[in-house]
């Protein structure tokens, strides 16, 4: 791994042009990948389960993503381990975008690292709960994808809207108010839930 900044708006992870090619992805490339994705989950997922079971596996689905991600940006993302290889991986995946949160190849997962994750997560829905579990999944990845959106607007877009300028400001207060607060991205009442709420209420610019 090598921290070492080629531009003042990236980062250097790899000396490998290959691996650090690969830990990149334009939000081009993202909406590019996650659309044929979710179109071949449909085409797989049709006619699994009647309409009312899939639109229940589609919340569901949706539920666990929300908790998920709460759940992974606080306890793994903001883990602080104490060997080096775990602190290295923990830099690898998160600990580099806080140091430099407006990398615009670095705002979304790429897919060499979602995609292994999701087809786990994919295959363990199957095997609990036969071909249906193609719904709660699709559901599941909605959340994703409109999770990883969201993140890439909050620090690429304006969002001037009220809406917007909520969802932005309770990250940016993240970022360069309080780390271990607002911890959520897309379901902010997680943070009031789990009572980590950032008690600043300034906007962040």
């Amino acid at each position: 791994m090598d921290s070492r900044k080629s531009d003042p708006r990236q980062i250097q992870l790899f000396q490998n042009k290959l691996l650090e090619r690969l830990t990149k992805i334009s939000f081009v490339g993202f909406a590019t990948v996650w659309s044929l994705a979710l179109a071949c989950l449909l085409c797989v997922g049709w006619g699994a389960a009647p309409l009312g079971l899939s639109a229940l596996l589609i919340a569901a689905g949706l539920a666990g993503w929300i908790l998920f991600e709460y759940t992974m940006h606080r306890h793994l993302f903001h883990w602080q381990p104490t060997s080096a290889a775990a602190k290295n991986f923990v830099y690898l995946v998160h600990g580099n975008h806080h140091e430099i949160p407006h990398d615009t190849l670095r705002n979304m997962m790429p897919p060499v690292a979602s995609m292994p994750i999701a087809a786990v997560i994919w295959a363990s829905l199957v095997l609990a709960l036969g071909p249906a579990g193609t719904w709660a999944f699709f559901g599941f990845i909605v959340g994703y994808v409109a999770y990883d959106i969201t993140h890439y607007a909050c620090h690429q877009w304006p969002m001037k809207s009220r809406f917007g300028r909520m969802m932005k400001r309770h990250h940016m207060q993240h970022h360069f108010v309080d780390e271990e607060r607002n911890f959520a991205v897309t379901a902010l009442f997680l943070d009031r839930i789990f009572g980590t709420k950032a008690v600043a209420a300034s906007e962040v610019k």
